[in-house]
């Protein structure tokens, strides 16, 4: 895991909108997109359109609408982050 995979996941305690992690941690989105395209491939992120409606990983298009989507740290990105 890379230290900005593992700041990232710090953040994704809870549920976060892409502005507020982007802003957060400081990056810009050519940083930050390919590192959450490569946790979503993991399984360590869950994306939401809506605060409470996560998508399913078929519907998860992280090229195009990565800056409207909410994430979460899954159970595996979880396990990643605390080992």
């Amino acid at each position: 895991m890379s230290d900005l995979e593992f700041d990232i996941l710090d953040e994704l305690y809870f549920l976060i909108h892409y502005n507020d992690l982007k802003e957060t941690l400081g990056l810009s989105d050519e940083d930050l997109k390919p590192i959450l395209a490569k946790m979503v491939r993991k399984n360590w992120l869950r994306c939401y359109d809506e605060p409470d409606v996560e998508l399913d990983a078929s519907n998860i298009d992280i090229e195009i609408n990565f800056r409207n989507y909410y994430y979460l740290a899954s159970k595996e990105g979880l396990k990643a982050h605390t080992s």
